[in-house]
This record gives C-alpha cells, sequence and structure tokens, in this order.
C-alpha cells in the first residue's frame, strides 16, 4: 500500500500571526514546552481552551482564545529570541530528572525567560547548546531538512586508524541503526588517547559516542563546538549570550521586513537631467 505523501510544512516565520494554528503548536510558541509534549498534556487532561478540558489536541486556535495549563494561562508568545550557551558536564537537559540529579535550567540566570533547548547533550557532554523561547523554532532548527551540521571536539581511548575515521563517510549501521555520512579528522595523537573533531548532520541519541564505541575508541570527553552557523565561540562553562535578531533572520535566511518609513525611490528617466536644466534656463529676450 502506497502511503500519502506528507503535507508540506509551511516556512519557518519569526513573525507572530493570527492564522489559526494547532493548540501543541501554540503552546510551543508560549515556550512551555515541545509540541509532542504538549500533545502529551493535552491528553493527560491538563489543557483547557476557554475554560474547558481538551480531550484532543487536534484543534485549531487563535490569538482570541485563552489556554490554560495546569490551571495557568499561558504567557502571550513573545517575540522570538534565542542564546547560545556553555552546558557543563554533569548537567541533565531536562526540566525534571527522575535521579534529582541538577538540570541546566538550575543553573541558568534568573532574568533569562522560560526557556527550552535546541535537541539535547547527553549528562557527560558539554559544549555549545542552544536556547530559545519559542518552540517552534527549536522544531524548525532541529529538523534534519535544516541540513546544519553539528561540530564536536571529541578526545578518545587508544590509537586511531585514520583510515576507519575515513570510512565513516558513507556512513555506518551499528546494531540495526544506521548513522549517515559522518566526517571525522584525527588532529592530534598521543601515547594513550586522541583528539579528533567530528562534524555530524543527524545527531541521533549519543550518535558520536556509539560510533567511537564500535571503532573501538571510548570517547572520554565530547565538547560541541557548533550548530550550524552558531558556534561556542568564546563562551566559557555556564556563559549564556543572546544571539541578535538580525542575526538570526540571516542565519535562517529569512527575508526582513522592509521599513514603512523609507519607500524606494522611483528612479528617473535617464533624460530627466536634461529636462530639469532645459526647465531653469533663463530663456533669451
Amino acid at each position: 500500500m502506497i502511503k500519502p505523501p506528507k503535507k508540506a510544512e509551511k516556512p519557518f516565520s519569526l513573525a507572530q500571526t493570527d492564522e489559526p494554528e494547532r493548540i501543541a503548536k501554540r503552546i510551543a510558541r508560549a515556550g512551555i514546552c515541545s509540541r509532542r509534549e504538549a500533545e502529551v498534556l493535552v491528553l493527560a487532561g491538563r489543557v483547557k481552551l476557554n475554560g474547558k478540558i481538551l480531550d484532543t489536541a487536534a484543534c485549531n486556535v487563535t490569538v482570541k482564545d485563552r489556554i490554560d495549563v495546569d490551571d495557568k494561562r499561558i504567557p502571550t508568545a513573545e517575540p522570538v529570541r534565542l542564546w547560545r550557551y556553555y552546558k557543563s558536564r554533569g548537567l541533565v537537559v531536562s526540566n525534571r530528572d527522575e535521579k534529582g540529579r541538577d538540570t541546566i535550567f538550575d543553573r541558568l540566570p534568573d532574568n533569562l525567560p522560560r526557556v527550552i533547548s535546541v535537541g539535547r547533550l547527553d549528562l557527560d557532554s558539554e559544549g555549545l547548546l542552544l536556547l530559545t523561547n519559542d518552540g517552534g523554532l527549536a522544531r524548525h532548527l532541529e529538523l534534519p531538512s535544516t541540513g546544519w551540521t553539528r561540530k564536536y571536539r571529541v578526545r578518545v581511548r587508544g590509537l586511531v586508524n585514520p583510515i576507519k575515521l575515513n570510512n565513516l563517510s558513507s556512513g555506518v549501521t551499528i546494531d540495526n541503526i544506521h548513522y549517515g555520512e559522518v566526517l571525522a579528522r584525527l588532529d592530534n595523537q598521543m601515547p594513550s588517547n586522541a583528539w579528533l573533531t567530528v562534524a555530524i548532520k543527524e545527531g541521533k541519541n549519543r550518535e558520536i559516542r556509539h560510533i567511537m564505541e564500535y571503532l573501538g575508541y571510548p570517547v572520554s570527553r565530547l565538547i560541541r563546538l557548533s550548530y550550524g552557523p552558531f558556534s561556542l565561540g568564546n563562551l566559557e562553562d555556564g556563559d549564556v549570550r543572546e544571539v541578535k535578531t538580525n542575526v538570526l533572520t540571516e542565519q535562517l535566511g529569512l527575508a526582513r521586513t522592509p521599513s514603512k518609513s523609507r519607500r524606494p525611490q522611483k528612479p528617473k528617466p535617464k533624460n530627466m537631467h536634461v529636462r530639469e536644466r532645459q526647465k531653469h534656463k533663463p530663456r533669451r529676450k
């Protein structure tokens, strides 16, 4: 049986609109959680629409509708913002941890609004983690179709064979899980360990650790250097810096809305300057 093609998603935009949208998307836009998590909240009976408990996420809402999550009205969608954050080792990328471990949200500055992470870094990994107040932006940046590369600095144990690293460029299948193209380079070989630079696009769960373990090079340290065009730069452990709106707009490839106060002027005809000179030229008597 041939499956019908999936509907193409609307192009992502930073602008807030009054058009109807799915309630899960609206909740995510408010920075409460991801779309999938919002759908779970609805099915758990924790979401009200105009005072009535919802039992399905298959409904559209507008800015005129009141939405409550756990009996608290969700905030109006604020302008979309993005931050670069240096995640420390030993922190969980989650709002809550069943084992009671510290999360990144326990360490973020108090003046930061409610944010969600773009993707994740595991407990023992560190480096660049993007944060946003908009669930729609987070989802957009996580989509494989965005095509953004994640680059890492990786320390592994053992003597590394560069040929094994080169073979990863065509992908590898481990325990029935296929990992796509991986670009790995040996930077520095030491007696018992080595430093590598690794670039991936899919970002599956613990992808680099699984691949290196498969090759016989256990990972002892993993630092994310960049996520697409956004880099760790000179951030230090625990630092948070906001990405300027014009930079975000440019990197997402979105056209900026032209200012209404500055309208483009119509080009003058080529012979206009001749006419103007003739107009102001004094007539001979």
